[in-house]
C-alpha cells in the first residue's frame, strides 16, 4: 500500500504547534500584567549593569590604563558619559524608569 504524501499530517497539524504557542504566549503576558515580581526581577540586570560600569571606570582609573592610547581614552569617556546618563536618569525619575522600560 502507498500512503500519499498530502494525507500525512504536517509537523504543525499533528502537535497543534500554533495553538500552543498562542496559549503560552497568552498566559505569559497575563502573568506579567498581573505579577509585580516579574517587573522587579526583570530590573535587576539594568541596575547590576549600572554597578558593572562603575566598578569599571574604578578599575580603569586605578590602573591609569584610561592614558595608554586614544581609544582607550575614547572608550573610558564614552563608558563614564553612558553611566553619567544612567545615573542622571535615576536620580530625577527614580527607580520606575527602569521598570516601566
Amino acid at each position: 500500500p502507498s500512503i500519499i504524501l498530502e494525507n500525512l499530517p504536517t509537523f504543525y497539524s499533528a502537535f497543534r504547534f500554533e495553538e500552543r504557542l498562542k496559549s503560552l504566549e497568552t498566559s505569559f503576558s497575563e502573568y506579567r500584567q498581573n505579577n509585580q515580581f516579574a517587573d522587579a526581577v526583570s530590573a535587576i540586570p539594568e541596575l547590576s549593569e549600572m554597578k558593572l560600569k562603575k566598578i569599571l571606570i574604578k578599575k580603569m582609573e586605578g590602573y591609569k590604563s584610561i592614558h595608554r592610547s586614544d581609544e582607550q581614552q575614547n572608550m573610558y569617556k564614552a563608558l563614564v558619559e553612558a553611566y553619567d546618563a544612567d545615573k542622571a536618569i535615576l536620580d530625577t525619575y527614580g527607580d520606575s524608569t527602569i521598570l516601566k522600560r
